[in-house]
């Protein structure tokens, strides 16, 4: 009786969506966008149940074709799996239009409030979308909230017109700076993501490219919105990633669906100043892109951490200095440094400090003179700078008869 119960509150709370919304080709149908998040069978598949992390070998089980694990601030790959396999990306393509987007905003191209007038193109856009008529009018913002949060595909073709005049023009763009982030493996042939031959990208460069749009804090103020509505109420955005109200610490980032592509999600997450991004490709199912990215994460997060290493200034000795108005130069480096290492080993961390027995003047104030080593079981872990804290000016004749008459008269 109760299962019945619960089936018929689910079938009441589906059915008046059912009816009030239209499917559309493409990425996702809308009607499948809303349902798939007031199915309660659905929710707590990501809210309650464990994902399974390793295999009996200690290897990730993923459904994933292609798979990767970073961590943010360093880039460190922690895991991957067929990471350089070119895959179609569906709409993780997004995020390098959401990138260019924040550069050009951060460029002072334009910003939040800037009105755009819908083109006949951007109207034309099919799969998701939030039914853009030609001429109708809105803001950055609203554009970014529709192409971030509910993937519209008008709303991004809106944006890149925006910044380029042209989709055309705004996917030359794209491809421009995939390569400067040495986005070796990718093609873009459109802003949206639609399947088009020769789309292409891997795992390993949409981490890279994750990893810089999330370099702009603002673009979570989108990517981290479960629901949000455009047109005073009227148009309802409820966010295609699951993870952003099932995952502790979700920050992003962007979900992905063609029939070319398969299932696929960059999913990004912060815990204890510890940020991660996992790209899944290829999935069968969109739950298995969700589950797929809370096995990475959750890897991530139960084996590694940050260390932070501090560097007290009685570690660093004061430099003798030959032929300078003064006799010694004192020292100065960053007072702590962060390290990414499996958890355990934060008290392992060693460091070494490599400075030469005496400086010759002049010295400028932040010049280099030394460097602190960091090394964890043998393998180096990074440096930093040691440098000198004050300007010492090199002896002259004068400099040598000044001192010297100012000590006669001190006398």
């Amino acid at each position: 009786m109760r299962i019945l119960l619960k089936k018929v509150v689910s079938l009441f709370l589906i059915l008046p969506v059912i009816f009030i919304t239209a499917s559309a080709d493409g990425e996702y149908q809308r009607m499948n966008i809303v349902t798939e998040y007031i199915s309660s069978d659905l929710m707590s598949d990501i809210k309650d149940e464990e994902a399974i992390l390793t295999a009996s070998d200690g290897s990730l089980q993923l459904n994933a074709k292609s798979a990767i694990l970073i961590e943010m601030n360093s880039g460190k790959v922690l895991f991957e799996k067929d990471a350089d396999v070119k895959m179609p990306p569906a709409s993780i393509t997004k995020i390098m239009t959401l990138l260019l987007v924040m550069e050009a905003i951060e460029a002072k191209k334009f910003d939040y409030n800037t009105e755009v007038t819908c083109s006949e193109h951007a109207s034309s856009m099919g799969g998701s979308q939030i039914w853009l008529e030609v001429g109708e009018k809105m803001t950055v913002d609203e554009l970014l909230r529709a192409s971030a949060i509910g993937s519209a595909n008008d709303a991004t073709c809106a944006l890149g017109e925006l910044v380029s005049g042209s989709e055309e023009g705004f996917v030359s763009l794209m491809n421009e700076r995939a390569k400067s982030l040495s986005m070796t493996n990718t093609e873009f042939k459109n802003s949206t993501g639609l399947d088009a031959d020769g789309h292409l990208t891997t795992a390993r460069d949409i981490a890279i490219m994750s990893r810089e749009l999330l370099k702009h804090k603002d673009i979570t103020k989108y990517t981290t919105v479960w629901m949000d509505s455009l047109r005073d109420g009227k148009t309802e955005l409820v966010n295609t990633n699951k993870l952003v109200r099932f995952y502790d610490g979700a920050t992003g980032l962007k979900t992905g669906t063609t029939s070319g592509a398969g299932c696929c999600l960059s999913a990004s997450a912060t815990r204890d100043e510890l940020s991660l991004i996992a790209v899944v490709l290829g999935c069968d199912t969109s739950n298995n892109r969700f589950q797929d990215a809370k096995k990475l994460l959750n890897y991530g997060f139960s084996n590694y951490g940050n260390a932070t290493v501090k560097i007290a200034q009685d570690e660093l000795p004061e430099l003798p200095v030959s032929k300078g108005t003064q006799s010694t130069v004192t020292l100065a480096s960053e007072e702590s440094v962060s390290f990414l290492v499996t958890k355990g080993k934060e008290g392992d961390i060693q460091k070494s400090f490599d400075l030469p027995e005496s400086l010759v003047a002049p010295i400028k104030a932040g010049e280099t003179v030394g460097t602190i080593t960091f090394s964890l079981d043998g393998k180096t872990l990074g440096q930093i700078p040691i440098v000198a804290s004050n300007n010492i000016k090199k002896m002259t004749y004068l400099n040598a008869v000044s001192r010297v008459l100012s000590s006669l008269f001190l006398k």
